[in-house]
């Protein structure tokens, strides 16, 4: 196979390999004996015909840790333990990125998409409400540990155990109950230190099991980590505004970083919140309460903020910011209106513009 962390080859018969692979795990776990009982395994156990190196390796990791078979994952977390475990964690600044790329499949009906620490401690697990149901049989849950030490072979507890991504396909799981499912997962390391932070993943039925899911959720690792390092890939023409807890907004277009003056933060601000644009006269109402100010000052200070910009960011008639722009208060926002606080709460670094005095 040209990559072995690919479940299946080209125009291989699932059927046949879940049927191959299931009856080599039989005789694996017979072999062997209960894992879950103390003594040594055979040597008979170690030998795995038929199954990819990397699961084999992962069979004989779970059986060492003495896992049953029918084992389903504790739960470690919950609560407000959970909630407040999470909003600290890294990766919690990088769930819009995931919800970006992998939201449209979470909510598809058929796929979950997961993030676990780098204990395998599963941190989030979303998708439609019918398959969360289905997961939940099998402690697929937030707080649940999903490494190979407590759930056996799985897609992220393997990724977090061979530091690479890979698929697991169907009866490759370890634990029984895990069968019915496939999983593709890839691990996320802190670009500043390289200390692995977590996986990525997705779950859902055999037909994961090809090269796209697998590519997937690693460009999905790579763009959480560039994200993490102050470069977002996602989208490199998208407008970045950071005004959250900060006096003086930054602005990053494409490889710019932008640090702008009280003034030209809070007009970009404003224009944020009001993406089909304000007239000279709102303008001067939202920066200083009153229509007082002379046009003419206004004017000079977009003219400024123009030159700062360029002009092909920033439009008059009415006065508006031209393509598409991510703000840091939108994303809070938008956390807490699906739901998750602790999410919220981790992206909230302080309030918009604190030393601020326009009305606006």
């Amino acid at each position: 196979m040209a990559d072995p962390w690919l479940a299946l080859e080209f125009g291989a018969d699932p059927a046949e390999r879940i049927a191959r692979v299931g009856a080599a795990h039989e005789a694996f776990v017979g072999a062997g004996g209960d894992p879950g009982r103390r003594g040594s395994r055979p040597r008979a156990a170690r030998d795995v015909p038929g199954v990819r190196e990397v699961v084999a390796e992962s069979w004989r990791r779970s059986a060492d840790a003495r896992l049953d078979p029918e084992v389903t994952a504790p739960v470690d977390l919950t609560d407000d333990a959970l909630a407040g475990y999470r909003a600290g964690h890294p990766l919690a600044r990088v769930l819009p990125i995931f919800r970006d790329l992998l939201g449209g499949i979470a909510e598809d009906g058929a796929h979950l998409m997961a993030v676990c620490d780098a204990a395998g401690r599963l941190l989030w697990v979303e998708g439609h409400p019918g398959v969360l149901r289905q997961a939940e049989r099998m402690n697929f849950v937030p707080g649940a540990r999903w490494d190979e030490a407590h759930a056996g072979t799985n897609a992220p507890g393997t990724a977090l155990a061979v530091d690479h991504s890979v698929q697991i396909f169907a009866t490759e799981h370890f634990s029984r109950p895990v069968q019915r499912w496939t999983c593709a997962a890839a691990p996320i390391h802190d670009p500043a230190t390289g200390r692995l932070l977590g996986a990525v993943d997705i779950t859902g039925g055999d037909h994961l099991a090809a090269p796209q899911s697998l590519a997937l959720v690693r460009a999905t690792a790579r763009a959480a980590e560039a994200f993490l390092a102050g470069v977002d890939p996602v989208a490199p023409d998208l407008v970045h505004l950071a005004a959250l807890g900060r006096d003086e907004a930054e602005l990053r277009v494409g490889g710019r970083r932008l640090r702008l003056g009280r003034r030209h933060s809070e007009v970009l601000v404003l224009l944020a919140v009001h993406p089909d644009g304000r007239t000279g006269e709102q303008l001067g109402i939202d920066l200083y309460g009153d229509d007082r100010l002379r046009p003419v000052t206004l004017r000079a200070e977009l003219s400024r903020l123009r030159r700062v910009l360029g002009a092909e960011l920033l439009d008059s008639r009415p006065y508006r910011l031209r393509g598409r722009l991510r703000a840091d208060f939108r994303t809070v926002t938008g956390l807490l209106e699906r739901g998750d606080v602790a999410g919220a709460l981790a992206a909230y670094p302080g309030s918009v513009l604190p030393a601020s005095d326009a009305p606006g």
